[in-house]
This record gives C-alpha cells, sequence and structure tokens, in this order.
C-alpha cells in the first residue's frame, strides 16, 4: 500500500497533492492519502474524488499551524499503524522541511525530487538536470520518496467513480515536544508569487533584448491571465525579481499553458518547465532546444508576433 501525505494550508490544497496521488496511482499499488491539520475534514472529502482506497484525516489542535516537530510526530504515529509499504510526498518547500527528519526517525530511505517511477527504480535529476540517475533502495520497508512538482500531471489522476471514504484518525501528539514557533509563511516581497499554482504563463529569455521590453511580455500575459516569469539571465540581470525564476535553480512548474518568449532551451530551463500541460515556443532560431519540447513552436521575431497575439486576444 502507498500512503501519499497531502499538502494544505488554511483548507486549501497544494496542486501538487494531486501530482502525487497520480504518482502513487501509476505506480500500480492501492493508495490511500493522509491530510493533517487542525479542521481537515472538508479538504478530507475534497481528497476522496480521487481514485483511492480511503482518505484518513488526522485532526489535532497541536497540527493547525504547519510545524516539523508536529508533522513528524503525527506521521510517525500514523505510519506505525497503517504500515504502507511505500510513502509519497509532493517535493515542496513544506515536505523538504519536515521529510527528512521523519525518515531518521522511521531509520528509512528518502529519495527526493523525483521525476518517474520504474519497475524497481526511482528516476530522478542529476548534475543539475544534465543526466537522470536510477535509484534503488535496500532494506525494510517504508521508504519516503518525493515527487518533482510537474513530474507528474494534476490532470492525469484517476478519479473515483464513487467518493473515497473518509476516516478519523487519531494520533498522539506532545505539545511541549514542538519546538518551532509558526510564523506566517516568509515571502520576499509583496509581489513574491508561487508559480506552481499557475495556470497559464508566460517566460520570457535573453530573446526579450532588453528590460524596457518586458512591458511587451507583461501585456500578453495580461490578456492571457497568465502570470509573468523568465530564464535565469533575466533575473540575474535584475530585470525581474527572482521569484519569478523558472528552472533548475529556480521554480519548477507544470502550468496548463506555457509561452516561452526568446528562451533557447537550456536544460537547465527545461527540467523546470517540460511537465507543462502545453508548451508554445516563439524563438528566431529554428535550431533552438526549446522547440524539440514545444507542442507548438514559431520560428520567427517574438517582436512582430506578440503584438499580433496581443491584438488576437483582446478582441
Amino acid at each position: 500500500m502507498i500512503l501519499v501525505v497531502a499538502e494544505q494550508r488554511g483548507g486549501m490544497l497544494n496542486r501538487a497533492t494531486w501530482e502525487a496521488i497520480a504518482a502513487a496511482q501509476h505506480a500500480g499499488s492501492p493508495v490511500k492519502v493522509a491530510v493533517l491539520g487542525a479542521a481537515v475534514d472538508a479538504v478530507a472529502a475534497e481528497l476522496g474524488a480521487a481514485d483511492v482506497s480511503e482518505v484518513i484525516a488526522v485532526n489535532d489542535p497541536a497540527l493547525k499551524d504547519y510545524t516539523a516537530d508536529g508533522f513528524v510526530q503525527a506521521l510517525h504515529a500514523l505510519i506505525s499503524t497503517e504500515k504502507p509499504d511505500r510513502i509519497f510526498f509532493p517535493h515542496t518547500y513544506q515536505t523538504r522541511d519536515f521529510a527528512p527528519a521523519l525518515a531518521a526517525r522511521l531509520q528509512r530511505p528518502l529519495v527526493t525530487d523525483v521525476v518517474a517511477v520504474k519497475e524497481s527504480a526511482y528516476v530522478r535529476p542529476v548534475f543539475q538536470g544534465k543526466l537522470q540517475a536510477d535509484v534503488t533502495i535496500d532494506g525494510p520497508r517504508p521508504h519516503l520518496v518525493t515527487f518533482q512538482i510537474g513530474a507528474f500531471r494534476a490532470d492525469a489522476m484517476k478519479k473515483g467513480t464513487a467518493a473515497a471514504r473518509v476516516r478519523t484518525a487519531s494520533v498522539s501528539i506532545d505539545p511541549s515536544k514542538i519546538r518551532q514557533k509558526p510564523e506566517a509563511p516568509f515571502k520576499e516581497a509583496k509581489q513574491a508569487v508561487d508559480l506552481s499554482q499557475a495556470e497559464r504563463i508566460v517566460s520570457v529569455g535573453r530573446g526579450i533584448k532588453g528590460q524596457e521590453h518586458l512591458q511587451l511580455a507583461r501585456q500578453l500575459a495580461q490578456a492571457m491571465g497568465a502570470e509573468l516569469a523568465a530564464s535565469r539571465p533575466i533575473c540575474d540581470a535584475g530585470w525581474l525579481p527572482m521569484d519569478r525564476q523558472i528552472g533548475s535553480s529556480g521554480q519548477t512548474v507544470a502550468p496548463k499553458l506555457y509561452v516561452a518568449l526568446g528562451i533557447s532551451g537550456a536544460i537547465q530551463h527545461l527540467v523546470g518547465m517540460k511537465g507543462a500541460r502545453t508548451i508554445v515556443a516563439i524563438n528566431k532560431d529554428p535550431e533552438a532546444p526549446i522547440f524539440e519540447i514545444a507542442d507548438y513552436g514559431i520560428a520567427g521575431d517574438l517582436f512582430e508576433l506578440v503584438p499580433a497575439m496581443i491584438a488576437e486576444l483582446n478582441k
């Protein structure tokens, strides 16, 4: 049995949870989903739409606000009771905070940033995405696995013909052993954005030529109802804040639509956006690597094409 640990905040599910469930369904074992918090019954019911054997709601006042200590205590107790073979998580900032401590508490291996599941191995990128390694795990189960955002598409998750059973699990949490004091989630700036949750993204690269031309990309993004993002050189130059960077050293995204303007397609960028459902690329170089993964490609001048696109979208 695979236990997927869902991520929610304030009653809102992180979309990456659906991707982790899709990964578990792909792995071919019975799947259960656990969600932790102080009042997660509504979220648990939402998760019941997935084709899983059951959803486990872990309600406790000590879990009202996320802390690594609280989650490790709760999940250690739950795993000891449920005895899953594998435990899957979305590879989010929150998971990266508590999963290593949970693995240490369980004395079990943790494989992170997985992009595919084989019959006897997990596939994860190495050397900044230049290569992929097949990782096999020895020793007793359960083992823990986190899945890179975009590796499995949320819309590929199978829905059940009827709502899955929701069960409330009681776990013992000692509040005195929670060392962290919860605070509001950190944001670098007011304009900080979680691009992993965006459904549409317009991203710019060196082909935009100058900072003064970003307004053109902003207009396209506004017309599409999309977020504006960029490859690393744009953010390194200070033209856009670092929270807008996509790639191996930025955010990993999986939107329904990804429009790449003047992006050549270096591997460091591709690993951050190749999970997009539809990729549209505009680049003057017909040999640009971005065209190898694009669903639609236009070899042309973005300064001629983008204004025409904006005009059509605004009609």
